[in-house]
């Protein structure tokens, strides 16, 4: 689980805002699930699970910001 969470955050800008485009979202639903696991954390948990369902709405609008601005999804991340 940890390696996963390595590769998405060590993974060049233009890959993590190719996965932050609408449907592809997922991944970064996918992201807080395991990083939520490999914490410990709840929130993130069910924040990652929250984003499968919302993710095709704005979810993914703000998670694309967040990329642009931080190079990381900071909303419940």
């Amino acid at each position: 689980m940890n390696g996963f969470v390595k590769w998405m955050d060590d993974a060049p800008l233009w890959l993590k805002i190719v996965f932050a485009l609408p449907v592809l979202d997922i991944v970064w639903a996918v992201y807080r699930i395991v990083k939520g696991c490999a914490t410990k954390s709840v929130l993130l948990i069910v924040a990652g699970i929250l984003w499968i369902f919302l993710g095709s709405t704005i979810i993914w609008l703000i998670d694309l910001i967040c990329i642009c601005v931080w190079k990381q999804p900071k909303l419940f991340a």
